[in-house]
């Protein structure tokens, strides 16, 4: 398989439109006609992780956190980045990364943290804002059919677990063609009236230069009239964190024990305890700090994430348990998400985890 396949499909699946500013998702090394047949999965890529991928063969590592996030100004090997980069090159090895749209997906690491913990009724914690785009044209009545599948098979009209979303209107559209013009129907010179349906569908803004493309290959007008509008609406199954119930409420102190069981956390910092039970909980893998007061307005009972900061816990004002356990340990189970991404497309397509322990953080 060629590494653009295979590129393609995971932009498509966790698409880089998703990234925060400041991240660089998707692919960091290798060049998209280089044939693969072996990933190696991991968390951060490390030299001990790029020796496991030359040692078994493996011909592209998939890691959460992206190995490029500043600019590069030459490759000597001098830096931890450039000496990663130079291995990679000589052993034509490349690297995808998938790091905050991976976290903003519906089925991302914040969901997969909340399904491990046995949370229910899971929604998304902080929605993210002008990904939606509403397309409004206009549709002869023979051909609206042909243009309405192509328009969904083309990722138009998913609307959180519902797809094939639209609205319909019957009138009367006129239009008349120049000595140039060459009408799918009526003449030359003359104004022509047709039945006509007005469609409307919303689409990712991600999705927009291949749903425009679908739509003037299946409609048959020459010229094609189309509307696009940016919505303002909060699109609620993609966006930051999460936020869920526990089937049973529970005490603080078995909740503690719970996530540090559930997460392999060691050495987890959290906020008074007041002798609560824990039912609702927010979660955000990795540097989730910033949704705290997202996570208070929810109702949440507890809050997990990791990288909190002294001053923050002072915040929490005994409104919300705070959970910092560990960067690493809220993101390792990123691994089978994308593990489970790359086999449902590609079966045959050999899969392994790093067995490397990446987490550069130890505990005394």
């Amino acid at each position: 398989m060629k590494l653009k396949e295979f590129t393609k499909y995971l932009d498509e699946e966790i698409p880089l439109a998703y990234q925060e500013d400041y991240d660089n998702s998707g692919i960091q090394v290798g060049s998209p006609k280089q044939e693969i047949s072996s990933a190696i999965i991991c968390l951060d890529v490390t030299e001990e992780v790029l020796n496991e991928a030359v040692t078994h063969g493996c011909d592209i590592i998939v890691s959460h956190h992206p190995l490029i996030f500043k600019g590069i100004k030459s490759l000597t090997g001098k830096t931890f980045t450039e000496k990663i980069l130079q291995g990679a090159i000589t052993n034509e090895i490349a690297i995808y990364s998938a790091h905050t749209n991976l976290d903003a997906v519906g089925n991302g690491v914040s969901r997969k943290m909340a399904e491990k913990i046995g949370l229910e009724q899971i929604s998304i914690l902080s929605p993210l804002e002008n990904q939606l785009l509403k397309l409004v044209t206009f549709i002869p009545e023979a051909h609206v059919e042909k243009v309405k599948n192509a328009l969904f098979e083309a990722g138009a009209g998913v609307t959180g677990n519902y797809d094939n979303c639209g609205f319909t209107l019957s009138g009367t559209g006129s239009f008349r063609g120049n000595e140039n013009a060459n009408p799918f129907i009526g003449e030359k010179g003359k104004i022509h009236y047709e039945p006509e349906v007005r469609f409307e569908t919303i689409l990712f803004n991600n999705l927009k230069d291949k749903v425009i493309m679908a739509l003037l290959d299946s409609h048959p007008y020459e010229e094609v009239a189309y509307d696009l509008y940016s919505l303002k609406n909060n699109n609620i199954g993609i966006g930051l964190g999460c936020v869920g119930k526990l089937a049973n409420p529970v005490p603080e102190r078995d909740f503690l024990k719970l996530i540090s069981k559930t997460f392999d956390a060691r050495g987890i910092r959290h906020t008074n305890l007041n002798g609560k039970m824990v039912s609702k909980v927010a979660l955000c893998g990795g540097s989730g700090a910033s949704l705290i007061n997202n996570a208070i307005r929810s109702g949440a009972d507890a809050f997990v994430t990791a990288d909190i900061k002294y001053h923050d816990f002072f915040n929490a004002e005994n409104r919300i348990l705070l959970v910092d356990a560990g960067h690493f340990e809220t993101e390792k189970f990123s691994r089978e998400i994308l593990k489970d991404l790359i086999i449902k497309k590609f079966p045959k397509f050999a899969v392994r985890f790093s067995e490397t322990n990446t987490n550069p953080i130890n505990y005394f």
